[in-house]
């Protein structure tokens, strides 16, 4: 079973992503700020991590170095949700660790799709 965190600073975005993703073979676990989640990581590493490149706290980016900074036995696939395409931003979150990224608002089709283009789980 694959463990998923969705890190965002919107309620109705962590609310709609746990909706499509939770089942039988995904556990999501939420969390609203960057500095919670990097806790969370560090009791407990998830397999996937949908971060906000803009958290209430500090930056997409920042999250996803200091996440690949922490020492766990499994590495998570990092995806980077944005409003807007930035590619300066995408290529730093690549930098940093991230596999891809998404844009905000999705669907259930476009999020399920980018799971399944990233081969991030049997969605």
């Amino acid at each position: 079973m694959k463990r998923c965190m969705i890190v965002d600073g919107s309620n109705v975005i962590r609310k709609v992503a746990r909706r499509i993703l939770e089942g039988p073979d995904m556990i999501i676990v939420d969390a609203s700020h960057g500095d919670e989640a990097l806790a969370m990581c560090t009791a407990q590493m998830p397999d996937i991590i949908l971060v906000d490149n803009n958290l209430p706290d500090m930056a997409g980016v920042d999250f996803i170095r200091s996440v690949t900074a922490i020492d766990a036995s499994c590495k998570p696939d990092i995806l980077l949700s944005m409003t807007q395409l930035d590619i300066g931003t995408i290529m730093r979150a690549k930098r940093a660790g991230a596999k891809g990224y998404m844009l905000k608002p999705f669907n259930r089709p476009q999020l399920l799709e980018r799971f399944r283009q990233m081969e991030l789980a049997a969605a």
